[in-house]
């Protein structure tokens, strides 16, 4: 058991949603205003850690936790992660941000129990952050077997060379643990059993943080997105997680609820961008009338509600299928709501900054942050194309075994 949540996810919703109103929203101007004052802009924000005390002491901690370890399923995460999506930077008040949340659930279902002593405990109790270093720049990492970091048995040690970028968490001073993915066994007839999973922890010799990244001029700081090199790293062969061949299995186990976790946030992120659309329609008049009254406007609001709706009873159906046959027989649903909810939120928020002329372009709003978020989670966890290929080949296989 690494939960203990007792009450209902009614409770849940109802308290996290308090929390947010009295401890959240109100510190949205302090946040940045703390981010932009720091030293080092990777570095621990005080105002996060005032309200992760918070959060732990009401039991607001650890939501993400599966059913089966103490938590909540998913069908009963999903409203609490959409409620956290409202502000970019939330869920780690809760300890649910990305990509914790998904290396907390490897190290769960594939750590030995040293490693979970080491890493996972930590993890679970907030002190520390951590990364998972999969995407390379060389070659195209939408394909995981791709991957051509070499992991090299020597002695009694692994020495890992390689390039990584858009590894998110790598620059934050939180950060003490990396999840690295390369390969152990290059030869292997079998793409699939190349690759394997090891643990290199951030101050090991050898391991560079290169350079910080942005996407959309974003830096996503304090966790940032960074390039990676690892430059003759040697860690015990202790770390390696589960044993050599099996990168791509833990990968594709990790990834699943990850996805969804992703898709909830997003609809928390467009419905908030359209409540504030709607307050902004009644403060602002052109042409003699208030916005609210332009059919454009209307249709605009009409469309984005629809496409929230949709996006959201997808996501929930997801999550019980998940629930009911576990994420490896949901993969469909997975793959659907993967496509559809990024774009839903990419283009509602857009009709959002709109609205908002000028200024929903500017860190005035939460709008322009959410919109870089839905933008790059078209490529994180596998690009739109990819998973339209698998979805495409699966639902054609299904029907088409009927004839």
């Amino acid at each position: 058991m690494y939960a203990n949540i007792t009450a209902s996810a009614d409770e849940l919703k109802l308290q996290l949603d308090q929390f947010m109103g009295r401890h959240v929203y109100p510190n949205e101007y302090r946040y940045h205003e703390e981010l932009a004052g720091l030293e080092d802009r990777f570095s621990t924000i005080p105002l996060v850690e005032e309200l992760k005390a918070l959060a732990k002491e009401q039991g607001l901690w650890n939501l993400f936790m599966p059913k089966d370890h103490g938590g909540l399923s998913n069908a009963e995460y999903a409203p609490l992660a959409e409620i956290m999506g409202r502000v970019f930077w939330s869920s780690e008040v809760f300890n649910c941000n990305a990509p914790d949340t998904g290396n907390m659930e490897v190290f769960i279902k594939y750590a030995t129990e040293q490693q979970k002593a080491d890493w996972l405990q930590p993890l679970l109790s907030g002190e520390i952050r951590s990364s998972f270093a999969m995407t390379e720049p060389d070659v195209a990492s939408s394909d995981a077997t791709n991957v051509q970091t070499s992991i090299v048995r020597d002695g009694d040690e692994y020495v890992i060379n390689g390039l990584k970028w858009f590894i998110t968490g790598a620059m934050f001073e939180r950060t003490k643990i990396f999840i690295v993915m390369g390969k152990t066994d290059p030869e292997n007839p079998n793409r699939h059993l190349q690759q394997s999973q090891i643990l290199v922890p951030k101050d090991t010799d050898g391991l560079v943080i290169t350079r910080p990244l942005t996407t959309l001029g974003y830096d996503d700081a304090p966790q940032g997105h960074a390039e990676v090199r690892f430059d003759n790293v040697r860690v015990p062969v202790d770390n390696i997680l589960l044993g050599e061949g099996r990168g791509f299995e833990i990968a594709q186990g990790r990834l699943g609820p990850g996805r969804i976790h992703h898709c909830m946030r997003l609809i928390g992120g467009a419905q908030r961008a359209l409540e504030l659309a709607c307050k902004r329609t009644v403060s602002r008049s052109t042409f003699g009338k208030t916005l609210s009254q332009h059919q454009s406007i209307r249709e605009d609001i009409a469309k984005s509600f629809c496409e929230i709706e949709q996006a959201r009873l997808l996501t929930m159906k997801t999550a019980a299928k998940m629930d009911e046959l576990g994420a490896k027989s949901a993969m469909d649903f997975i793959a659907a709501a993967k496509i559809t909810v990024p774009l839903m939120a990419q283009t509602v928020i857009d009709r959002c900054m709109q609205i908002h002329g000028a200024g929903g372009l500017t860190g005035d709003y939460c709008m322009a942050e959410a919109f870089n978020y839905a933008r790059w989670c078209r490529q994180a966890d596998g690009p739109d194309q990819v998973h339209m290929m698998a979805l495409g080949k699966q639902i054609i296989n299904r029907y088409a075994s009927d004839q």
